[in-house]
């Protein structure tokens, strides 16, 4: 009989994820790392799901109605949907790394690091950035040609009118569910993982909290939580980061780790479960360069990073939730907000998975298919190199990330039934207040439907790895005719709506087809493998572009977007934002900047950068070193930007807050009172008395002026 310590693995870093057979001739690994047991008790989950949520929905709470009585703002429904439309570059790229921080960004992309090693990482980072830094032309192109809009689907009317309209507001009502989906499908399965708490009660109490204060602030409380999220995100993500390079006794090096990807790499395949059709959680990897992992010469890899390009272009291009948050921007601010969003962003899963899913793999951790698709592997590593403090650090990171986009999926579906169903279909002359009702009405609706619609996908044994595939078979088709709305003169309706249906239809049926050809059955998992999701998603996008494009060259539309320029708000309020903001040329220049800067970072990141990794082919110890140090340093300078530039940007409110909450409170209270009973009094007043008063002011301005002139020595 062999004796256990020469039938289990040398490996001293897995040992105890192996123990001896019964007659100890072989060794057995442990068939999964959790084990179908939470390593924290319920009361822990429902600590952290209701606790942050309440906390959450006062605080934010709190901070709008402090910017209401000390700032000045007025809560009407205009504010409520569009948050003034003043909000700063610092602050816009924190809502757009916390909007595209989903569920998936931190658990799916440490799976397909699970799956394909390095490259998985570095394809999910790059593959979901490069939409965001584009997406910025857009931002700057509303700004120019429809400066009133509050929704994607008002512009599409406005230009390409009822049928489109619908269309589109059907694609977009789409994806906001697919992405609210995969939300709750993601957090919910980590809770219960972790914790024991009912996965169907999961799914219903977490969107609690953001539906408190979404409800409360409209998008400015959104946006200021979206905010405190990103911070306690990226302080999570830099104390993992560092966990695994620098601080870990069990790994703690980038020279540790590469290590011990290339002993587990040379392992036989000997795994009780693979992790997937296209590889498994130990061994050589299938179809990477010489089975390793440390290599980002990797078919998978590719092939994903094709699939997630694809895909993600759909969930910013057609989610309503990366339009608001244009429309809510200062025009200055919007260029630079979303560029430097995206470069920020690109630090979570890139450096979050280049952690916590590589080093799972260093770890040679037990996970089983089930758990890595529904996204098990961060939370494995967490608690492997922390214990339950590991444990307890990635369920508040995971529960801020589906919190801060959720809240961002109840704006988006607001402002679509508010605006393009209520306004545009019922009463075309809603009042304020009317539009308010609805908003906020819609947004306990929704959040309502975000669990059942959870609870309805769990029953159904919809993973969170598959719905983040399929994503662009759905919603792909509808890209390229809405980048075309904004972009070209010549794009038409009848294209459009031709290209995006056809491309939905075909781009499903060529998914179903591939998939029936190459495995003989169709079912979740057939569907859910690489190659019919990369045909589908081609299929979807292409043909939407290409039917659009042809229509158009034969029927030109040739539009002059004077239409979409009459867009009107509700609420007629003055702007507090410079009269040269809204200035063509200043527009046109921060056009040209957001094309060099995007084009030329998209150039970069998916073609540049790849390419100067293949000559490596598989790295070595120097070579993953210095990669470490990237994911390392970006994950580091990201966070501190992050973190800081919102509070110095907005370092004059913040002031003009404190210093209303220590002076005369009620003195405070009084002068907002007049203004607001003064304010009334002239709004009520006919146009010509308003205009003498107003000339009136204006030489009384002039006058103390001159004579200020002449009493003040030159």
């Amino acid at each position: 009989m062999a004796s256990p310590s020469s039938s289990c693995p040398p490996f001293q870093f897995s040992a105890k994820y192996y123990h001896p057979s019964t007659d100890g001739s072989t060794c057995v690994r442990d068939n999964s790392f959790f084990g179908g047991k939470p390593v924290l008790n319920q009361g822990v989950g429902y600590s952290v799901i209701l606790g942050f949520g309440a906390f959450f929905a006062v605080f934010t709470s709190f901070l709008v109605w402090l910017e209401k009585r000390y700032v000045g703002s007025r809560h009407t429904s205009e504010w409520f949907n569009t948050a003034g439309r003043n909000v700063k570059t610092g602050l816009i790229a924190s809502v757009i790394v916390s909007q595209w921080t989903w569920a998936a960004t931190i658990l799916q992309s440490s799976n397909v690091a699970w799956e394909y090693g390095i490259s998985g990482p570095f394809w999910y980072a790059s593959g979901a950035t490069i939409q965001v830094l584009l997406f910025g032309v857009m931002a700057i192109e509303i700004k120019r040609k429809a400066p009133h809009a509050h929704t994607v689907c008002e512009i599409v009317r406005a230009r390409w009118g009822t049928a489109a309209h619908l269309v589109f507001l059907a694609f977009c009502f789409m994806t906001n569910i697919i992405v609210t989906a995969m939300l709750l499908l993601g957090g919910s399965a980590v809770v219960n993982a972790l914790t024991g708490v009912n996965l169907y009660a999961a799914s219903f109490l977490i969107p609690l909290g953001v539906i408190v204060y979404t409800l409360a602030g409209g998008l400015k409380a959104t946006f200021l939580a979206s905010y405190i999220h990103s911070v306690i995100v990226h302080v999570v993500l830099v104390v993992f980061v560092y966990l695994v390079y620098v601080a870990s006794s069990e790994l703690g090096s980038p020279t540790t780790v590469y290590r011990r990807l290339l002993e587990v790499a040379s392992k036989s395949r000997s795994c009780q479960e693979p992790l997937s059709h296209t590889g498994q959680s130990c061994g050589p990897v299938s179809g990477n360069f010489k089975g390793s992992y440390v290599t980002m010469l990797s078919s998978g890899g590719l092939v994903f990073g094709i699939i997630n390009i694809v895909g993600n272009f759909g969930t910013v291009f057609v989610d309503n939730g990366y339009w608001v948050s244009a429309i809510a921007a200062r025009p200055s601010s919007t260029h630079k907000g979303y560029l430097l969003g995206g470069l920020v962003w690109f630090a979570v899963p890139f450096s979050l998975a280049t952690s916590l899913g590589i080093g799972a793999l260093a770890l040679d951790l037990p996970l089983t298919a089930s758990e890595a698709s529904h996204g098990l592997v961060p939370p494995a590593t967490a608690i492997a190199l922390m214990g339950k403090g590991g444990s307890v650090l990635l369920l508040t990171m995971l529960f801020m990330a589906v919190t801060s986009a959720g809240s961002s999926e109840l704006i988006a579906v607001s402002s679509l039934c508010t605006y393009d169903i209520y306004r545009t279909y019922i009463n075309p002359d809603a009042t304020g207040k009317q539009i308010l009702k609805v908003s906020r009405g819609v947004i306990l609706c929704f959040g309502c439907f975000m669990g059942i619609l959870a609870v309805i996908l769990n029953k159904a044994g919809v993973s969170l790895g598959w719905m983040y595939l399929a994503m662009g078979v759905f919603i792909g088709s509808a890209v390229v005719p809405i980048a075309f709305m904004l972009l070209w003169r010549k794009a038409n309706a009848f294209g459009a709506i031709l290209g995006t249906i056809t491309g939905c239809i075909l781009g499903i049926i060529t998914w179903l087809t591939v998939t029936k050809v190459e495995y003989g059955r169709v079912n979740l998992d057939t569907t859910g493998r690489n190659a019919p999701m990369l045909a589908g998603n081609l299929v979807s996008i292409i043909t939407g572009g290409a039917v659009h494009a042809f229509c158009s060259f034969l029927w030109p539309q040739n539009y002059d977007w004077d239409t979409t320029k009459k867009i009107t708000t509700v609420e007629k309020e003055k702007s507090d934002l410079p009269a040269e903001e809204f200035k063509e040329e200043k527009l046109t220049r921060a056009k040209a900047w957001i094309i060099k800067w995007g084009v030329g970072f998209t150039i970069v990141i998916v073609i540049l950068w790849p390419l100067l990794t293949l000559p490596a082919g598989q790295f070595n110890q120097g070579y993953f070193t210095f990669w470490a140090v990237i994911a390392i340093g970006w994950g580091t300078l990201a966070s501190a930007v992050i973190i800081v530039l919102p509070i110095s940007e907005s370092w004059e409110t913040i002031q003009s807050v404190a210093l209303g909450m220590f002076t005369n409170d009620r003195l405070m209270a009084k002068l907002e009172e007049l203004n607001n009973k003064l304010q009334t009094i002239i709004s009520t007043m006919p146009e010509a008395e308003r205009m003498y008063l107003l000339e009136k002011e204006k030489a009384k301005r002039k006058e103390a002026s001159d004579l200020e002139t002449q009493i003040v020595p030159s």
